[in-house]
């Protein structure tokens, strides 16, 4: 393990000391960083580990960040963690190729399941859905089904997705347990990952 580290980029100092400690106690090598900036000076091809970074930062946000690890080829996976998470910026940062996006406060087995998730992600499929069957599930739903899943990778909430829709906010729910299973997404991150690699978000 000692060459897989995880880089912790966030602006809160109490943030850095609080993951460095935690990931010490679960034995992962730790390095902090203050902003995205101070990473990317730093950082060099061929670095292993994974990224725990914060969204909304001073110079470079999170996002902002990923966009500029793909234009340098470097295939860091990067987990997102926010003190102000909102569903549209959760899909914009899984498209741009996030692992996972975590709201703060969060449990830390959430977050190390986010950080395991990442160090055992392939390079060549960072932010990528597992498995080959990923379409014919997505092809498994039924139109309504279809419906609804695109307004909720799209950012709405139950309520406008019912509004829109025409149907009971508890009817959504319904439709969202079926989708999730039939998809086998476990999260909606890992249902907007599998929606914007196959178009559909």
């Amino acid at each position: 393990m000692p060459d897989t580290p995880v880089h912790v980029i966030d602006d809160s100092e109490d943030v850095r000391e609080s993951l460095a400690l935690l990931l010490d106690v679960a034995g992962y090598p730790c390095r902090t960083w203050g902003s995205a900036l101070d990473f990317l000076k730093a950082v060099q091809p061929g670095w292993k580990g994974c990224i725990v970074a914060d969204v909304r930062m001073p110079g470079m946000t999170g996002i902002e960040l990923q966009k500029e690890l793909h234009l340098r080829g470097l295939t860091l996976p990067v987990v997102i963690i926010t003190a102000h998470a909102d569903v549209p910026m959760a899909v914009a940062a899984l498209k741009a190729g996030a692992i996972d996006f975590i709201e703060k406060p969060f449990r830390d087995e959430m977050l190390l399941a986010a950080i395991r998730t990442a160090l055992a992600t392939p390079a060549e499929a960072v932010g990528r859905p597992g498995g080959g069957g990923t379409a014919a599930r997505l092809a498994s739903l039924s139109e309504r089904e279809h419906e609804v899943m695109l307004l909720l990778v799209a950012g709405h909430p139950n309520k406008v997705v019912a509004d829109r829709l025409g149907i009971s906010p508890r009817t959504v729910e319904v439709h969202r347990a079926h989708i999730m299973e039939k998809t086998g997404a476990r999260t909606l991150a890992d249902l907007v990952r599998m929606a914007c690699l196959y178009g559909e978000g």
